[in-house]
């Protein structure tokens, strides 16, 4: 069976098509429409119909998006895109398509992928990350994504940021609504920010980690303000679900730093006399949200 996964991102949607053996049959991106709901259905028709039409074959569809579906509703909920809050997406896609699709949070597709075929494979609790314009996080047990009562599971970014210290405060907004989310201070948005505010410097996260490794105090103090509270964040997860396995995804999954400095940075907060869990950066880089909704069939 020809399994095809589509990853509907803010700037970018990308479509993979798998084989029953997993191997990569074809993989294609096109830019998003920005903010025009039936635009973006129209384009997700297509990519589809047209990847069908050259492999020959007719295949299941997941689409891994940036919020969730009601489970009372079936309407969009906490969707970074907003034109989508609110609208029968997945209802909507089928009548395209003429065929069910199965629809899920980004990063439980992220961690699925990572948990199935990726670095955390073998493993049976794993935490995925996202790190990037936002911050999410998606939960796999026994190789099956855990959606939650309210379908929120794993949306470790919209909790407070735990123990905040002086350097932390004031809380920053969010744009959910409130103060001291952990992604107002985490995503890479937040560190840019958080450096502009200590330095007076415009940076970007890729740049700040450049000069830190070439000795830039001020980016070295600002990284490691990032670690503290990434640190205290994620132990918080470890002392509620425990994974054997945390994969690091997102733009900000390139600071090599983390994957040394993160055991340390959590376990001053974790509930436990050892320290097990590992952190991994993702087998299949920027791609493995694409595979994961393709694997919502498996």
């Amino acid at each position: 069976m020809l399994r095809i996964g589509i990853d509907l991102g803010g700037t970018k949607i990308e479509i993979v098509a798998l084989a029953e053996d997993g191997r990569e049959c074809l993989r294609r991106r096109v830019g998003t429409p920005h903010g025009d709901y039936m635009a973006t259905l129209t384009a997700l028709a297509a990519l589809v119909e047209d990847a069908e039409n050259e492999l020959g074959r007719r295949g299941t569809v997941g689409v891994g998006i940036p919020g969730a579906e009601s489970p009372a509703s079936g309407l969009i909920k906490n969707a970074n895109s907003t034109c989508l809050i609110g609208k029968p997406f997945r209802r909507d896609l089928q009548a395209l398509l003429q065929r069910e699709v199965r629809l899920a949070n980004d990063a439980n597709c992220f961690a699925l992928s990572e948990a199935v075929d990726g670095s955390a494979k073998g493993a049976d609790s794993v935490f995925g990350v996202i790190l990037g314009t936002g911050v999410g996080g998606g939960i796999v047990i026994g190789g099956r994504v855990l959606i939650g009562a309210n379908a929120i599971a794993g949306e470790w970014g919209h909790n407070p940021l735990p123990l905040p210290t002086a350097e932390d405060l004031p809380l920053p907004p969010c744009y959910c609504g409130r103060k001291g989310c952990i992604e107002a201070y985490l995503s890479g948005p937040a560190l840019a920010t958080d450096h502009f505010l200590q330095t007076g410097e415009r940076r970007e996260a890729a740049e700040i980690d450049r000069l830190a490794s070439a000795g830039d105090a001020r980016c070295e103090a600002t990284l490691r303000r990032y670690e503290a509270r990434l640190g205290r964040a994620l132990a918080g997860v470890i002392n509620l679900i425990d994974p054997e396995v945390i994969v690091i995804g997102g733009g900000l999954s390139n600071l090599q730093r983390l994957y040394e400095s993160l055991p340390e940075r959590c376990a001053g907060y974790v509930f436990s006399d050892v320290f097990n869990t590992r952190f991994l950066p993702p087998a299949h880089g920027d791609s493995s949200g694409v595979r994961g909704a393709a694997c919502l069939w498996d």
